[in-house]
């Protein structure tokens, strides 16, 4: 199983590797439309390979949908976090009744019972 991830991450190594010899022609990357520069006097701009705006894009987007998955999971986390507080309540209730119900009882009998 190593092996093949290897090979993948390989394979994908030069894959991006190709995209990024067949694209490294610069290009200009403007902050506004040409118009709007010259309205609000923005004129910044800055000259970089396309692959680095390709990949840039590519991390961007990762990067987006990594922070809206953990923002729509919080629901879910929130509610198990609930319940895992409810369980050890539950828990430390329960030790506390078998404690109150095997106070007058033989220490050896209270084990036993607890033990079944």
């Amino acid at each position: 199983m190593r092996y093949i991830r290897y090979a993948f991450l390989a394979t994908l190594g030069v894959v991006l590797f190709s995209i990024a010899l067949a694209n490294r022609g610069s290009v200009t990357l403007s902050l506004l439309p040409e118009p709007l520069a010259q309205l609000l006097g923005l004129h910044y701009s800055i000259n970089l390979p396309l692959f680095v705006i390709i990949f840039g894009g590519i991390g961007a987007g990762l990067l987006i949908g990594f922070f809206w998955e953990w923002m729509r999971e919080y629901k879910i986390r929130a509610a198990a976090s609930r319940a895992q507080r409810e369980l050890a309540q539950s828990q430390r209730e329960v030790r506390r009744l078998k404690g109150k119900q095997n106070e007058d009882k033989d220490e050896v009998l209270a084990l036993l019972e607890e033990a079944s």
